[in-house]
């Protein structure tokens, strides 16, 4: 009796003993006919949260410590949403080859994600064609763009077992996407419509005026929210530019550093200041006004990491140099071959669409300039795996000067001695090898003529 008794003892005390929570996810699933090595989990920024090893036969397993919220689940060039929370398990059946149509979502707190799937089901049965539905004339364009908005809601509300606080999120989601969609239609529908000058009638716009522009809630929750804020903050900027002796990129900083929310403030002045910081034309102001607003430590250190590599390669200072590079006719190139000539450096790769819009007016100027005392270089940041492209489209589109083959890619000493983010990008450098513009006009722009005519090339 007393062994009884001890025992029931014990168990009372271990069924009274709190479980410990699970603060991780599990993911699982196999791909039919793979040829992917890694499932890639991103964050709605587009950096990798978490990469997943994909075994020869197409499974996968891994535990995953998020913070609740939508993710994007990525194979190679196939992408879909999913929606991450403690305690789910997740397990995902597809193919690869039809991965949009075959996806399938199954298991504990999977709710959302499958809600996610018929939420983008529905909405490009609706759109059809990006190209198509931006280039509709306005009530056309509002119709549909309505009917997503209406036909999304019905199947969020049917959507069983969804959380009531991701549903109230969601719904105010879905008008945050359609007003972007709205607030977007002007430049797409240039774009598309091929209508130079384009402008919405009065009053298309009016349901923007509504928003409220410091709710941190929402800004967490929904990229398309965060979209209108920095748009907003966009037109402010420019205002601010065109009263004050700043540039819009300064301004969109200024304007950014008049929210009262330190979350919404660090977030839209880091987004931008990572890639912008490296395009500016005066670094100084624009560091000063980023570090004026930005309370974000991590944030900070990184971009005053840029900001000090970019005070290396300011107006004046010894350029980084390229050393040997390949060249299109098989000999090699180092920048020390050029001295005596200006060099204008064109830094592209063959998959990049603005960088290959550039090049009828960089082969109108190249003519324009042959003979003088300048060289035009262009120097392109394909992967090694791409040389053999790189070579057909120097040949295909006759590109003219000296093309160059980057060593390392993104990894060469060149360009990371410029701390290039994007392409197109464009240096000028003079006789001596020193830097005359490290973010040097485009040829398509007027004011690149102006620049070499100031410098009497």
């Amino acid at each position: 009796m007393k062994k009884i008794g001890l025992l029931l003892v014990l168990l009372a005390v271990f069924s009274c003993q709190e479980k410990a929570p699970v603060n991780y996810a599990l993911i699982s699933g196999k791909i039919a006919n793979n040829s992917f090595t890694e499932l890639k989990i991103m964050n709605r920024d587009n950096s990798v949260n978490k990469s997943v090893k994909i075994n020869e036969n197409g499974s996968f397993s891994d535990t995953l410590n998020f913070e609740k919220g939508m993710y994007f689940l990525r194979a190679g060039k196939n992408s879909a949403k999913i929606y991450i929370d403690a305690g789910s398990d997740i397990l995902i059946d597809v193919d690869a080859n039809d991965f949009k149509n075959t996806l399938t979502f199954s298991g504990e707190g999977v709710t959302v994600s499958n809600y996610l799937l018929k939420k983008e089901e529905k909405s490009n049965e609706i759109t059809g064609d990006r190209k198509d539905f931006y280039a509709l004339e306005e009530a056309g364009f509002k119709q549909k763009a309505k009917e997503v908005q209406s036909e999304v809601t019905a199947i969020l509300e049917a959507s069983k077992d969804v959380p009531a606080a991701y549903k109230a999120s969601e719904l105010k989601n879905l008008n945050y996407e359609y007003l972007a969609s709205i607030n977007r239609y002007e430049r797409y529908h240039t774009h598309f419509a091929k209508v130079e000058g384009f402008k919405v009638s009065e009053g298309f716009l009016d349901e923007l005026e509504d928003i409220d522009y410091s709710n941190e809630e929402d800004f967490l929750f929904s990229s398309s929210y965060e979209e209108l804020l920095s748009s907003h903050y966009r037109k402010l900027g420019a205002e601010l530019a065109s009263t004050n002796e700043i540039t819009e990129d300064i301004g969109y900083l200024k304007a950014v550093n008049t929210n009262s929310s330190a979350v919404v403030k660090n977030s839209l002045l880091f987004n931008a200041a990572k890639y912008e910081i490296t395009y500016t034309n005066d670094v100084e102001a624009y560091y000063i006004e980023f570090i004026a607003g930005s309370t974000n430590v991590k944030n900070n250190e990184e971009i005053t990491k840029s900001y000090n590599t970019l005070k290396t390669v300011a107006k004046g200072n010894v350029s980084p140099s390229f050393e040997n590079y390949e060249n299109f006719d098989g000999t090699t190139t180092s920048l020390s071959d050029l001295k005596g000539k200006y060099v204008y450096v064109d830094v592209w790769a063959t998959w990049c669409g603005p960088c290959k819009a550039e090049i009828p007016s960089l082969k109108k100027v190249e003519a324009q300039y042959h003979g003088k005392n300048i060289e035009f270089v262009s120097i392109s940041v394909d992967a090694l795996k791409d040389h053999d492209k790189w070579k057909e489209m120097v040949a295909e589109k006759e590109l003219k000067g000296v093309q160059l083959f980057a060593d390392k890619s993104w990894k060469s000493d060149f360009v990371e001695g410029y701390l290039i983010k994007g392409i197109p990008r464009f240096i000028l450098i003079d006789t001596e090898g020193n830097i005359v513009n490290a973010n040097a006009p485009r040829p398509s722009s007027e004011k690149l003529i102006e620049l070499f005519n100031e410098l009497k090339i």
